[in-house]
């Protein structure tokens, strides 16, 4: 691949809660917040919004860290460029005040403003409500944005935070205790969770899907794919990404089942047309 100029999306530089961040959209219809996994809006992210689009959707990209667009892989930057990049936003994200790397029991403050693109998203798009897919570092984010009733499908993909250095934090997703509360009450009422994973995926721990199961109960949808079903051809060392760079896009394979799973869901929760 190469790096995704995103020209076929609509861009601008939104501020809320006194942060501007730029936005990328694309489609109509009800909103679905698609949250980039480190390092950044790269093209198979890109991808994601525009399959999320295609189902009759507005697809809505907020820049949270990264250069939009930029291709992170070997074959485009290089060997030492990729691991540079890589590391260069990890490094900048876990030292910013806006993401809980490690913490148990809180919610990133970044989550705020997603909640409040959520609010503004709903506004403009109309519909039931708005969905999220939150990847790998902001997986957690789409819980934590669930507290607002506008949030009718949120989607877990590999949530990696905190960071499971800790056997406790193993047993824990980043979200505080009263925001958790909150979904917990909504999920009473009927809201369900989705949430994707590999099997032996040591960022997100099979603990941290038994945590939610517990906490959420029938509510929490837990998808678990095996190992051997990730993408050979990944640039990762093993099988993490899910709906990105692990996906084998092909018919009857498990990654791409669970991709249209996960479709099917924002279709049902934000009554659009289902994907073919």
């Amino acid at each position: 691949m190469a790096d995704d100029p995103l020209d076929d999306f609509d861009a601008e530089d939104v501020t809320l809660c006194g942060d501007t961040r730029r936005v990328h959209r694309k489609g109509t219809g009800p909103a679905v917040i698609v949250i980039a996994e480190m390092p950044g809006i790269s093209p198979k992210v890109a991808d994601v919004a525009r399959r999320i689009a295609a189902t009759g959707a507005t697809a809505v990209m907020p820049s949270l860290f990264g250069v939009d667009g930029r291709d992170p892989r070997p074959d485009n930057l290089g060997a030492v460029a990729s691991a540079t990049h890589m590391l260069s936003t990890i490094t900048k994200a876990c030292i910013s005040r806006e993401f809980t790397i490690l913490a148990t029991g809180k919610t990133s403050p970044v989550a705020s403003w997603l909640r409040a693109l959520a609010a503004r998203e709903h506004d403009r798009c109309g519909g039931p409500g708005v969905g999220a897919v939150g990847m790998c570092f902001t997986g957690g984010f789409a819980l934590a944005m669930a507290t607002d009733e506008r949030m009718l499908a949120p989607v877990l993909s590999q949530p990696s935070l905190p960071f499971a250095v800790l056997p406790g934090r193993a047993r824990a997703i980043d979200v505080s205790g009263p925001d958790l509360a909150l979904v917990q009450a909504r999920c009473a009422r009927g809201l369900e969770v989705m949430g994707l994973r590999f099997a032996g995926d040591r960022l997100v721990p099979g603990s941290r899907f038994d945590y939610l199961r517990e906490v959420l109960g029938d509510a929490f949808i837990g998808v678990e794919l095996p190992d051997e079903s990730g993408n050979p051809d990944s640039m990762l060392p093993q099988p993490h990404s899910v709906l990105t760079e692990d996906l084998i896009d092909e018919p009857g394979q498990p990654t791409r089942d669970a991709y249209d799973r996960v479709l099917r869901f924002l279709a049902d929760k934000l009554d659009l047309r289902r994907p073919d």
